[in-house]
């Protein structure tokens, strides 16, 4: 349940603005975390492809699910060539670990802030904006997000510190060892899950009526029918703002994020371009939303206790169900869910993915991270912050070399008779 903090609000927020077929998007999104789960072993996320998403919900009336699922397409065909023909690898191996960490750390500090922003405010999904600020009691409160996020802190913590400091003393390492027991004892509570279920539950009580919304069976399922315009704006609209966001954060920074949380589990980002890819050339024909991997989605898995495939396969089974016995209907559900718990969630999702900057020791790859960082997220923009980091650690680079050859040649002058 760890990403699910952002997978539900922009599923809800297309199915309600631009009445996104909800039954096929569970079915095929359920099906992709099912094989990848199997391909990957790990909790290899499935999300929605944000930048589309966004511009699909602000757009009005000239960007609807025709639209949507070209700049899909669009974008998988891209992934797929890039990673069948080996450029995908060659980038991934290029760009510096400096400037990763950069988007790591803005993608995360953003899906921090706008859970910060679901936990304060009402949300209305459909258009995408804040309303009044949230009450402090009810059955949406801002008292039962602050319960759940004290839940979640007291069961997880702060996450694992995978290098814990050894001590001789007879009596501190008892201690260390019951100390041990009892976080592993904690950390075996599936914390996530049970906020998710005390949502659902909640959903409910505050809207008993809706169990007559629920019609059971699956929703009809038809091929999209594209147009010559449709592919044209969904592919200058949606395609090209996500082609970047898709090439850093779902295959260059999930690689990373993969190395770094399962040391010996490390991927190709050839064969995560190409699952991405595959994925979307399959589904979008069908009405199934514009999909990809994430760093965000991961450290979701991760922060609440994932550690296999088998916790996505299981995601991807309940969604499997969902969409066959519920299909398009779930949404009436959904609409009722305590948005302040999906803030929760999302928060420390958010949170987990910019820790994963901790590891940059030298002040100068501080500063390439944190100029790409300040860019992202001020310009909103994932490209933008990347094109000035690598520029940022080419300057660093030839600066060094200079001073390097600077240092040579008064050595060498110095030490001549």
């Amino acid at each position: 349940m760890g990403d699910l903090g952002t997978y539900i609000p922009i599923v809800l927020a297309l199915t309600l603005a631009k009445d996104l077929n909800l039954g096929t998007t569970l079915i095929f999104t359920g099906v992709y975390n099912m094989v990848t789960g199997v391909i990957y072993g790990v909790p290899m996320p499935v999300q929605p492809m944000k930048s589309i998403a966004a511009v699909a919900i602000s757009d009005g009336l000239d960007f609807n699910i025709p639209e949507i699922m070209a700049a899909g397409i669009c974008t998988g065909a891209i992934l797929l060539v890039l990673g069948a023909t080996g450029l995908m690898q060659l980038v991934y191996k290029l760009i510096p670990l400096s400037v990763v960490r950069g988007i790591q750390l803005s993608q995360g500090l953003a899906f921090a802030m706008t859970a910060v922003k679901y936990i304060r405010k009402v949300q209305d999904f459909s258009k995408s904006k804040s309303k009044e600020h949230r009450h402090w009691v009810g059955l949406d409160g801002l008292i039962l997000a602050i319960v759940c996020a004290c839940f979640i802190i007291v069961i997880n913590g702060a996450g694992e510190e995978r290098n814990e400091r050894e001590t001789g003393n007879v009596d501190d390492e008892e201690r260390n060892m019951r100390s041990k027991r009892i976080k592993k004892t904690m950390a075996n509570i599936p914390s996530a899950f049970i906020v998710f279920l005390l949502g659902v539950v909640l959903a409910f009580i505050r809207k008993p009526a809706v169990v007559k919304d629920i019609k059971f069976g699956p929703s009809p399922m038809e091929i999209v029918q594209f147009t010559s315009h449709a592919w044209k704006q969904g592919f200058i609209k949606g395609t090209i703002p996500q082609l970047p966001l898709s090439i850093l954060n779902s295959v260059i920074a999930v690689c990373k994020l993969s190395s770094d949380l399962f040391p010996g589990k490390e991927f190709s980002a050839t064969s995560v371009s190409i699952t991405v890819g595959l994925m979307n050339l399959v589904g979008c024909w069908f009405g199934a939303m514009p999909c990809c991997h994430g760093a965000g989605g991961l450290a979701g898995q991760y922060k609440f206790g994932g550690r296999s495939g088998g916790c996505v396969a299981i995601l991807g089974a309940a969604k499997m169900a969902l969409g066959l016995v519920l299909g398009t209907s779930l949404v009436r559900i959904l609409d009722w869910f305590p948005v302040g718990i999906l803030g929760v969630l999302l928060l420390f999702a958010g949170l987990e993915l910019a820790m994963t900057c901790r590891d940059m020791n030298s002040k100068g790859e501080c500063f390439v991270m944190l100029i790409c960082t300040a860019v992202s997220l001020v310009g909103s923009s994932a490209a933008l912050g990347f094109v000035c980091g690598m520029v940022v650690h080419v300057l660093l680079k030839l600066r060094n070399y200079s001073s390097r050859d600077q240092s040579a040649c008064t050595v060498f002058i110095n030490g001549t008779p």
